[in-house]
This record gives structure tokens, C-alpha cells and sequence, in this order.
């Protein structure tokens, strides 16, 4: 699991939220926010932001993590 998913798993959780009341509040499909937990490698960066974007996160270029 990356650490983007398990960001936005955390978050989500302290905030109260099921992955289908996440999905509603940030326009994302409910398929979607599954699999992002779930460290799909193969994710929309678009839509991560946006998922990130509740939490008033980003993701940025970067060098990868080893």
C-alpha cells in the first residue's frame, strides 16, 4: 500500500467517513476510492488529487519512494 493510500484511509477514517460518504463528498466514484485504499498502482493523479484535496493535500512530482 503506498502512503498516499494509507493517507487517505486515515484521514478518512478520523473523519468520520465511509469509503461511499467519502466518495459522495469528494465527486469520486465509490470503484475508485476502493481501489486508491487499496494501492492500485494504476490510479487517475487527477482524482487522487482530488480525493487529497478534501484533507487540503496534494500529490507533486517527486522522486520515488524506495
Amino acid at each position: 500500500m503506498s502512503a498516499i493510500s494509507k493517507f487517505i484511509k486515515k484521514k478518512r477514517r478520523e473523519a468520520g467517513l465511509t469509503q461511499e460518504e467519502f466518495a459522495i463528498r469528494s465527486g469520486l466514484g465509490l470503484r475508485f476510492v476502493r481501489e486508491l485504499e487499496h494501492g492500485k498502482e494504476t490510479v487517475r493523479m487527477d482524482k487522487v488529487n482530488q480525493a487529497l484535496s478534501m484533507f487540503g493535500m496534494e500529490a507533486v512530482p517527486g522522486k520515488k519512494d524506495e
